[in-house]
C-alpha cells in the first residue's frame, strides 16, 4: 500500500474513531481482568488525563495503547491505526514516557538520545538538530555527565526529550511528574500546555488529580479496570456525586418563603426556610426563576451546587 493511501486511511479512520479509541478493550492476566471492556475516546489535540488509584488499570491500558502488549479482547487506534494489527506503524507516530525510564547509563543524554533517534530514520543533521533542541527544552543542555549519574528528575526530563526525539502526533506519558520537583513540575506544565497548542494529542496517565487538573481539559476515570466516567473533572464529579448518576442539585434562596415547587424534573427537594436543595433530573433553573417571578417572589440566589471534587475522586479511590 502507497504511504498516500495509508496517510489517506488513517485520516478517514482519525475522523470516524478520534485520535485513541478504545472498543471493549480487555486484558485478562491469570483469570482476572487487569483492564476490563474500556470504551474510550480522545479527540485530536485534546489533553486528557486518565485518572485511577495505583493498580487501577491504567498502566496496562497505556501498554496496549503503545503496542507493548496485545489485549486480549477488543480492539484500539491510535492516530486512525488498529494497534494489534499494525504496532510499528503505530510507534512511528507516539511518544511515550514509562513511569519507570530507563537509559544506557554510561551514555550522556547527548548519545541516549542519538540512539533513540537512529530508530526512526534520521539522518545525522536532523538527529543532531532535534537532539539540541530537545536537550534545551528539557534543561540539559550542557550537562556532559553520563546518564547513570543522573537523579531521578534528571533522568524524568531525559525520558520526557526522548518521547520527543520523532515529534510524535500523539504523546502517552505515565506519571510524568514523578521525581520532578517544583520548578520542574512548572515546566512540565508548560511544556504540556504548548505541546497541545501545537496540535499533539496528549494522555496523561496519573493517579494525582491535581496534576491532571492543572493541565488536563478532559479526563476519564479507572477504577478495577474499568472506566467509571469520562468527560470534564466537572462533568466526572458531578456524575459520581450523583446517586443516580446523571441529577443536578439546584441551591436555590428567595427574599420571602419559598411556596412549593411543582415541575416533573423535580426528585426531591430539602428545605430550610427560604432555602432549598432542589435534586432534578435536568437543570431547570430557567423554568424555576419563570415560575417565581410569576409568584411575585425575589430570589436572592439560584446556582448549581458543585460537588467538592477531590472528596469525590478519594472516594472513588477508596471503594
Amino acid at each position: 500500500m502507497s504511504k498516500s493511501l495509508v496517510s489517506a486511511t488513517s485520516n478517514l479512520a482519525r475522523a470516524e474513531y478520534g485520535m485513541i479509541q478504545t472498543e471493549n478493550l480487555t486484558k485478562i492476566y491469570n483469570g482476572k481482568a487487569a483492564v476490563d471492556g474500556l470504551n474510550l475516546t480522545v479527540g485530536e489535540g485534546e489533553i486528557f488525563g486518565f485518572l485511577g488509584p495505583n493498580g487501577a488499570g491504567k498502566s496496562t491500558t497505556i501498554l496496549m495503547l503503545t503496542g507493548m502488549i496485545e489485549p486480549t479482547a477488543g480492539r484500539c487506534l491510535v492516530d486512525g491505526i488498529e494497534v494489534a494489527k499494525d504496532p510499528l506503524a503505530v510507534k512511528r507516530t507516539i511518544g511515550y514516557l514509562p513511569e519507570d525510564v530507563g537509559f544506557y547509563g554510561n551514555l550522556t543524554a547527548e548519545q541516549n538520545l542519538d540512539y533513540f533517534a537512529r530508530f526512526y530514520g534520521m539522518d545525522a543533521g536532523e538527529r543532531s538538530e532535534r537532539i539540541a533542541e530537545l536537550l534545551n527544552l528539557v534543561h540539559l543542555d550542557g550537562v556532559t555527565q553520563k546518564a547513570g549519574e543522573y537523579s531521578r528528575g534528571m533522568k524524568q526530563r531525559l525520558g520526557l526529550a526522548q518521547a520527543l526525539i520523532n515529534d510524535p502526533a500523539v504523546l502517552f506519558l505515565d506519571e510524568p511528574t514523578a521525581n520532578l520537583d517544583p520548578e520542574g513540575v512548572r515546566e512540565y506544565r508548560d511544556l504540556v500546555l504548548a505541546l497541545a497548542a501545537e496540535g499533539k494529542t496528549i494522555f496523561v496517565s496519573s493517579h494525582i488529580l491535581s496534576e491532571v487538573r492543572a493541565v488536563c481539559r478532559t479526563v476519564g476515570l479507572l477504577a478495577k479496570g474499568k472506566l467509571v466516567a469520562q468527560g470534564t473533572l466537572e462533568e466526572v464529579a458531578r456524575t459520581l456525586a450523583s446517586p443516580d448518576g446523571d441529577t443536578v442539585r439546584i441551591v436555590i434562596e428567595t427574599r420571602e418563603r419559598l411556596p412549593d415547587l411543582d415541575d416533573p424534573e423535580i426528585i426531591d427537594i430539602e428545605r430550610n426556610g427560604n432555602r432549598a436543595v432542589i435534586r432534578a433530573t435536568t437543570d431547570i433553573r430557567d423554568r424555576l426563576a419563570a415560575t417565581l417571578l410569576e409568584q411575585g417572589l425575589h430570589v436572592r440566589e439560584m446556582r448549581l451546587e458543585e460537588p467538592d471534587i477531590e472528596d469525590i475522586f478519594m472516594a472513588v479511590y477508596q471503594r
